[in-house]
């Protein structure tokens, strides 16, 4: 088993411990302090030192000395805790230092706070933040140090998911299979979890039970409204309804058969057929007189709009041309001003002179004048410049001149030609309108020409014939009038009657699809009810495998304990199973009811179980030790944290004994008050002493 042995731990200006070292000579020691006096601070002080929290898993506790306003004592200190570790049997030192960081401004004559420093020490070599927590961890993992170190740190501070996943890591789960063959009950089980887990399973029953109870819930509602909007049918006979149906039907039919023979008689058929014949006489007259000159007002008509499509797209060149015309006239008007231009920049060059003598005849170094010839050679290189310069501006304007020139006239020429060319798409044009006119008087006459059926003999002829025999039908037609209208109030009648007949079937149609879906859901709810039993059954099934399971796993767990015991589940009022993580000791609960004795000495045992399972001892810190009168044996390095007894609670002869040390019982008294409020260590002996 890997160890982990407390050698000494210095604290200076943490918590109120401006100065203390606690020697363990390797040993388990107790420490004797009222109150309030700081011993819990060595606990959080050695938690702090691994890992940045204190004792409650806190990592914003306060490591300043406050005051009793809340307020920092002393700044500019050093919070610094330091540990002397034997680690199988090797020695390992860790340092940590905690500082404010005061700067000073550039101009400024005081410091200001701005923030805080950290440095870390392993084995009195600084270094960085994360070799340090490498170098921790690489003693034993945070978790695990908490529950070693810590007899209420399990059951106190971890959620009681985290309590059952430490001891099935330490116990070792159970398979599905195991606690299936446990119980013959659960046999049933293999067939029913196909590939699924049980708590896959029971989460798909349960979500099947629920959709269940909510048809369930709803199938009663729905056969009451089925039979509140059932119709009474009671007074009526479906078979008698059908027979009536067909008989009047039947009636219907014979009395449209008479209308239609009123309304169609045997003289009126024949004049109807007579009045076909003659209309479609009309129409071969009329055809055979136009279709000769229609076809020409068609063939006239197609080189109209012939002729106008050309016209269009005259119009569209001279459109076209006419805008270029205006671009050429606008580039020509450009072009004869940049030449006025440059014809006036040509001038002005011209008319420059050369520039009157500006040089100093004085050396510029020395001050000395300078030889006439060297003053000359000068003056004549300033003119030759001169002249250079403007005769090339010259040239360049001349240059630039002649080509805006060329260009203009080019441009001209191109309008010119263009303006040509327009003319003669202009005559094009009033030729082609010509032509047009033409072709629209011609079209007109053609149109004129078409003959007019109406000044045919025949078709007149036919005409007055189908005149006479439109009259000969109307007349026959309204001698009937009086026999169609009583036939037709008659089949109003009698499909009045049909449709009352058939309301009252139809009426029994519902009656009878409501009375089958009344059966239908009545089914349902049966086949539903048993569908429920069944997964009610294998919820029962789930739940005793939970049962079985947990009892298994209690008894497995609990057989690794001397003293602790574990309740993994809580029965609910409905039967179901609440998944709990509770410690019991002699059957009370650890949160209800245990003295403090009995906590103290229970987490010792889960520490002891523990440390056989991780293979490591580390130290542990037990608060409130004089609460207990004998701790249970541990292989681990043991810091017990004592509140002291009260003078008077002392054996009378301890009292005595010291009441003669200090030559009265008062003052005997005050000196163990002053000795109890000061942080003193001692070794297990001064039990005995005591």
């Amino acid at each position: 088993m890997r160890q982990i042995i407390l050698q000494s731990l210095t604290l200076s200006n943490f918590k109120g411990l401006r100065d203390f070292v606690l020697e363990t000579v390797g040993g388990s020691v107790s420490i004797f302090g009222d109150n309030a006096t700081g011993k819990t601070t060595l606990f959080d002080s050695f938690v702090w030192l691994l890992f940045g929290k204190d004792s409650n898993n806190r990592t914003d506790f306060e490591i300043k000395e406050l005051d009793e306003a809340g307020q920092v004592v002393q700044h500019g200190l050093e919070h610094t805790v330091e540990a002397v570790l034997f680690v199988d049997r090797r020695r390992r030192t860790f340092r940590k230092v905690f500082a404010e960081k005061w700067t000073r401004k550039r101009g400024s004559a005081t410091q200001e706070f701005s923030g805080h420093t950290t440095n870390y020490f392993v084995d009195d070599v600084p270094v960085k933040l994360t070799q340090y927590k490498a170098e921790v961890d690489g003693l034993i993992a945070e978790d695990v140090f908490k529950l070693l170190t810590n007899p209420s740190y399990f059951n106190e501070q971890l959620k009681p998911d985290a309590r059952r996943k430490v001891l099935l890591d330490v116990c070792g789960n159970l398979t599905d299979a195991e606690v299936i063959a446990s119980n013959k009950e659960l046999a049933p089980l293999h067939e029913i979890l196909g590939d699924r887990s049980i708590a896959d399973h029971k989460k798909v029953v349960e979500a099947q039970r629920r959709e269940i109870n909510k048809e369930l819930e709803k199938i009663p509602v729905r056969i009451d409204e089925a039979r509140r909007t059932m119709p009474d049918t009671s007074e009526l006979d479906a078979e008698l309804l059908i027979e009536d149906i067909e008989t009047l039907r039947s009636r219907v039919d014979n009395k449209t058969a008479e209308l239609n023979r009123i309304q169609s008689g045997g003289e009126v058929s024949v004049k109807e057929v007579r009045l076909r014949e003659i209309n479609a006489d009309l129409l071969d007259i009329k055809n055979r007189l136009q279709s000769d000159g229609i076809r020409k007002v068609d063939d006239q008509r197609e080189a109209l709009f012939g002729l106008k499509r050309e016209e269009s797209r005259i119009q569209s060149d001279l459109s076209n041309g006419n805008r270029v015309i205006q671009q050429y006239a606008n580039q020509i008007e450009n072009g004869r001003a940049r030449a006025q231009r440059l014809r006036d920049d040509w001038t002005t060059v011209n008319g420059l002179v050369p520039p009157e003598h500006a040089h100093d005849d004085n050396c510029p170094t020395c001050g000395q004048a300078l030889p006439a010839e060297q003053i000359q050679s000068a003056h004549d290189k300033v003119l030759a410049d001169f002249n250079l310069d403007k005769s090339q501006r010259l040239e360049r304007i001349s240059a630039e001149g002649k080509a805006a020139m060329d260009e203009v006239r080019q441009i001209e020429q191109d309008k010119a030609t263009l303006e040509r060319e327009i003319q003669l798409l202009t005559d094009q044009l009033a030729d082609k309108q010509t032509e047009i006119a033409a072709a629209d008087v011609d079209l007109n006459l053609l149109q004129s020409a078409v003959a007019d059926p109406a000044d045919n003999l025949e078709y007149q002829a036919k005409l007055q014939e189908a005149t006479a025999i439109r009259t000969e039908i109307e007349q026959l037609r309204s001698s009937s009038t009086e026999a169609v209208t009583a036939v037709q109030s008659e089949i109003r009648v009698l499909r009045a009657q049909v449709a009352d007949l058939e309301s009252d079937k139809a009426m029994i149609d519902r009656a009878k699809a409501t009375e089958q879906r009344i059966a239908e859901l009545t089914a349902q709810e049966r086949k539903l009810a048993a569908e429920y039993e069944r997964l009610e059954h294998e919820l029962f099934l789930t739940e005793e495998f939970t049962r079985s399971k947990v009892s298994l796993l209690e008894s497995k767990i609990n057989n690794k304990f001397r003293y602790a015991r574990f309740r993994l589940f809580k029965q609910q009022l409905n039967g179901g199973l609440d998944d709990v993580c509770d410690t019991l000791y002699n059957g009370v609960p650890y949160d209800g009811g245990l003295n403090n004795a009995a906590r103290i000495n229970v987490g010792l045992d889960i520490i002891n179980t523990l440390g056989q399972h991780y293979g490591f001892s580390a130290p542990i810190f037990v608060d409130n030790a004089e609460a207990v009168t004998q701790l249970i044996d541990t292989e681990a390095q043991m810091i017990r944290l004592v509140v002291p007894p009260a003078f008077n609670s002392l054996p009378e002869e301890v009292q005595e004994e010291l009441s003669k040390q200090h030559g009265s019982y008062e003052d005997a008294e005050a000196a163990w008050r002053d000795r109890n409020k000061k942080l003193r260590l001692e070794h297990n002996d001064i039990q005995e002493a005591i």
